[in-house]
């Protein structure tokens, strides 16, 4: 069947239930917005060497950055879910976006710790609100095909994670931490494109409720093997995200202090791991529409074990080498994740992508500050080699119920 792409104007772009067609603007307009959050929350992590040097941080310091902003952004996620799940708010969408904005205002002008503390929970905070309803309005444009959609969400946002550090090394790193307010341009800007998203989806919720139905298909297991299944889901984010806090929040401390580079060389080697992250998070979910969900989970988190137990052992070259293909497939499990929970529990789309999206952050603080403390203790290279174990655990997904061709011997 052939995709039918809609009209490029968001305020009259037309709900798609399944089979319809898929809506390419508005999937293009919330990756775009997604694109610009996360640049803007990355900006937190890009800046971690200026802000270490300016405040005297130690690394546990650094984790606690990064746990006051994941935590705000994981705690509130579920509860935001639970509450668009009954009553959507397609309004909330630019004013968590304001919440963003005021965080970035604040992280430029901070002067003591606690205010840097307060800077980064207010980032957070927007991006509790953001990401269960951007979630909504991606599966609500999907036309049926559930994981091209998130993962078109989800790759927005990987690559404005990946631009952050790169734009912070070009912008901020030379001109101080001022000029973080600057980039209260792009908030602006998403906050005026979320606008349009909000309209769309204001005007249409109703109907499209109606066409989500098509796609909430009861998978037949028993309560005991659904919160078994959501339990294994949380071990593999547990694993996925400690790994990838290892890298997102410590790899330029890593490269400085095993390879002796600059901040801005180490900055750019992090930007090309987060490129090959936004590239391996838009393969996920249409691989796992066409082969299914399990075996895409099953992959991305076991499959990266060899390279990620090798990369403490090699040189500069093969580290940057090794980064990239742990990012492609390690990101890979994201969308095809997200996706396999929402079939799991269907109707239940904002409560699941708050949970997930919520689980996801929440492991990378407590990640993040938990490495930190160990890094403080036992030298960055003893966290790489400890963290690199973590994707054997992702040898439980082999436990999880085959929903593909449990629908299939359904029809």
């Amino acid at each position: 069947m052939q995709t039918r792409v809609r009209s490029a104007s968001l305020p009259v772009a037309q709900p798609a239930a399944a089979g319809e067609g898929t809506v390419f603007p508005v999937l293009g307009a919330i990756s775009f917005s997604h694109l610009l959050n996360d640049l803007i929350q990355s900006l937190i992590l890009a800046i971690y060497p200026m802000l270490k040097e300016g405040f005297d941080l130690s690394f546990a310091q650094v984790g606690l950055i990064t746990l006051t902003y994941q935590c705000t952004a994981s705690l509130l996620q579920p509860m935001v879910g639970m509450v668009t799940d009954r009553r959507p708010m397609p309004y909330s969408l630019p004013v968590g976006m304001a919440f963003t904005l005021s965080g970035l205002l604040l992280l430029s002008v901070a002067p003591t710790f606690p205010i840097l503390l307060l800077a980064a929970g207010l980032v957070g905070t927007g991006s509790s609100v953001f990401h269960p309803e951007s979630s909504r309005v991606a599966r609500m444009a999907s036309g049926g095909k559930l994981g091209l959609a998130q993962s078109l969400f989800q790759v927005g946002g990987n690559v404005g994670a990946a631009m952050g550090p790169l734009l912070a090394a070009w912008v901020i790193v030379p001109n101080g931490r001022g000029h973080t307010a600057w980039f209260s341009l792009a908030a602006l800007l998403a906050m005026a494109v979320l606008l349009r998203v909000s309209r769309w989806y204001g005007q249409r919720h109703r109907a499209d409720r109606k066409a989500a139905a098509r796609f909430d298909v009861d998978p037949g297991l028993s309560r005991k093997q659904v919160v078994a299944s959501i339990a294994i889901l949380c071990v593999l984010i547990f694993s996925k995200y400690f790994y990838m806090a290892s890298l997102s929040s410590y790899y330029t401390f890593y490269l400085i202090e095993k390879f002796g580079l600059s901040v801005q060389s180490a900055q750019a080697h992090l930007f090309v791991f987060l490129a090959s992250v936004a590239a391996g998070s838009f393969l996920g979910g249409p691989i796992g529409d066409r082969i299914g969900r399990k075996y895409v989970i099953w992959f991305s988190i076991l499959g990266v074990a060899p390279f990620t137990l090798l990369l403490p052992h090699v040189g500069l070259a093969w580290t940057g080498v090794l980064s990239v293909v742990i990012g492609l497939i390690l990101s890979s499990a994201f969308s095809a994740i997200l996706v396999y929970a929402q079939e799991l529990v269907p109707g239940r789309v904002g409560l699941i992508s708050g949970l997930f999206f919520g689980g996801a952050f929440g492991m990378g603080g407590i990640g993040a500050a938990v490495l930190g403390r160990v890094a403080d203790s036992h030298g960055m290279d003893f966290v790489y080699h400890l963290c690199a174990y973590l994707p054997l655990l992702g040898a439980v997904a082999m436990f999880l119920p085959n929903l593909d061709r449990r629908r299939r011997a359904a029809a």
